[in-house]
């Protein structure tokens, strides 16, 4: 008389539970915690688009100087702080420009300036902040 298997063995189970033990060790922190990539990729990501609307808000400085008509006002920029007014609806609370950055007096003139996420939650830019990235501003005026 011939008696089938009709489940898994004890061993059997064990064995999957291990292996399954393992893959999870060695994956699952992989995707536990990716808020610090994905803070630093927004922040790449906004001085991306400051120093876009940066360079073309001096094109149309540009162009205004030039006697060509624009479609777009210029917004004037003298320090680090005025490119946030370049973004429609301005920047989000949680990230900060570095103050105290005055762009040099002539016209087109740039400076290199740090965004940064308020990580302290002191609702200010400081030296603890990060991750921070660089722009470029370059002075404008509406004049």
């Amino acid at each position: 008389m011939n008696k089938e298997q009709a489940g898994f063995t004890l061993i059997e189970l064990i064995a999957v539970i291990v292996i399954l033990g393992i893959l999870a060790a060695t994956a699952v922190p992989r995707f536990v915690d990716l808020s610090a990539a994905a803070e630093e990729a927004a922040v790449e990501g906004i001085a991306g688009a400051l120093g876009s609307a940066s360079a073309l808000n001096h094109a149309n400085n540009i162009a205004n100087d030039a006697g060509l008509t624009t479609t777009t006002a210029v917004t004037d920029v003298t320090n680090c702080d005025d490119a946030a007014a370049l973004l429609d609806g301005g920047l989000d609370d949680s990230y900060y420009i570095e103050t105290g950055n005055a762009i040099g007096a002539a016209e087109g003139d740039s400076e290199a300036c740090t965004v940064s996420f308020d990580s302290n939650d002191n609702d200010a830019y400081d030296a603890g902040d990060a991750p921070d990235a660089t722009f470029i501003a370059y002075r404008a005026a509406s004049t």
